[in-house]
């Protein structure tokens, strides 16, 4: 017969991993919406036939981003990371599909633009791999080269809002943060942070870390700066959300896991 403290030890395991996949399937919903969140623009160049003054760099960065976390999470560099790779995965998909309909819509300089540095991108991750699988022997090894690279790509990544941020402190306007993208990369780092916890990943760890303290930071200066924006701003101020925050994280950067 099993004892009371056997049956309390099992139950809470279930009840520990049951809590686990619902929160990892939250942070991938999350992390998705953040990948979505440039379909508004595209929408807009679509109708207009036009890419305007809008840049390919948020998406091409984001989608090397993705690329870094998918070969992470093979199981010849760090087994068991299946959230990592699909949501890094469909985060792929989605920045490709945004690149395509840029080059349809964009000038000869800026298909060029995009051709050139996909071509770069593809081959920086054959190299890393190449180097990664022929030169680093266990998983370890391995976690760590790509790890770190991951950190640093996630690093630039969340670098960029700071000239926005710079920019709402000087103008004391928050019409340069959208509030709910801001938000949804706050939530999208914690619960991410916590995963990495759970399964104590640094890189993971680090990553999202950066995207929690950036989604903070952006949430205290709309605080700060609501009242004193003026009613115009905050109407006809249009900020696109690839100027605030990259996706992903590993959920992503906006992501990765």
């Amino acid at each position: 017969m099993v004892s009371a403290d056997t049956a309390r030890t099992i139950l809470g395991i279930i009840v520990f991993r049951i809590l686990f996949v619902m929160f990892c399937f939250a942070g991938n919903v999350i992390s998705f919406f953040l990948f979505a969140s440039p379909l508004p623009t595209f929408v807009k160049i679509y109708k207009k036939m036009a890419v305007e003054e809008f840049k390919p760099d948020p998406y091409i960065a984001t989608a090397m981003n993705c690329m870094l976390w998918i070969f992470y999470g093979l199981p010849m560099v760090h087994p068991d990371s299946i959230l990592v790779v699909t949501i890094n995965s469909i985060g792929l998909a989605m920045e490709l599909i945004y690149l395509s309909i840029f080059f349809l819509y964009a000038p000869n300089k800026g298909r060029a633009k995009v051709i050139g540095w996909v071509a770069l991108e593809i081959l920086f991750l054959g190299v890393v791999a190449a180097c990664t699988l022929t030169l680093r022997k266990t998983h370890a090894q391995r976690s760590d080269l790509v790890g770190i690279l991951c950190v640093i790509f996630g690093v630039l990544m969340y670098a960029s809002p700071l000239t926005v941020m710079r920019k709402v402190i000087k103008t004391k306007s928050v019409k340069y943060i959208p509030f709910y993208l801001s938000l949804a990369n706050f939530l999208n780092g914690v619960i991410w942070v916590t995963y990495a916890l759970i399964r104590f990943d640094l890189y993971i760890l680090i990553g999202n870390g950066l995207g929690a303290l950036s989604g903070a930071i952006q949430l205290i200066l709309y605080a700060c700066y609501f009242k004193s924006t003026p009613k115009d701003d905050d109407e006809n101020g249009v900020v696109e959300p690839s100027e605030l925050q990259l996706s992903g994280g590993n959920g992503p950067a906006r992501p990765a896991v």
